[in-house]
């Protein structure tokens, strides 16, 4: 019998303030620019983990409004839920993971990040979440 695919399952917070501009990490590790978020610990909700990874990267605490969206990296098999956020408490900064956070305005974080994370974004302005998969950089035509 074959082995079972493995994958992981990572989450992400698209978090919008009143302004609609969106909170973005720069990565110190490779410095791209996306929203913030990582890899969904084991025995860990999905809301829970999202406000964990927000506040480890960012310094916020916040508030999950809705699911946006699912992805899947085909390439390295990770799967992303991505839920749209807003912000409670603390002052962004700088942390161990990004080197720099930001509130964009949503043409500049678009223009700030490759296709497989931008999209992430601009699907979290729209009413209903999709479900897509890319190669790690660009949409892959399977939807």
């Amino acid at each position: 019998m074959p082995e079972t695919p493995k994958h992981s399952v990572s989450v992400a917070g698209v978090v919008i303030d009143e302004a609609e501009r969106v909170l973005l990490i720069q990565r110190r590790d490779n410095g791209h620019w996306e929203p913030p978020g990582g890899v969904l610990e084991l025995g860990e909700g999905f809301t829970e983990g999202v406000c964990r990874e927000v506040h480890e990267e960012t310094g916020l605490t916040i508030d999950v409004d809705r699911l946006t969206g699912v992805y899947k990296n085909m390439t390295r098999g990770v799967v992303v839920i991505v839920f749209r956020c807003r912000a409670l408490d603390g002052t962004i900064h700088p942390t161990d993971e990004a080197a720099r956070v930001e509130w964009c305005e949503l043409s500049e974080a678009l223009s700030l990040m490759n296709e497989a994370y931008a999209v992430r974004i601009s699907d979290a302005y729209k009413d209903t979440p999709p479900t897509r998969t890319h190669d790690g950089v660009r949409l892959t035509a399977h939807t």
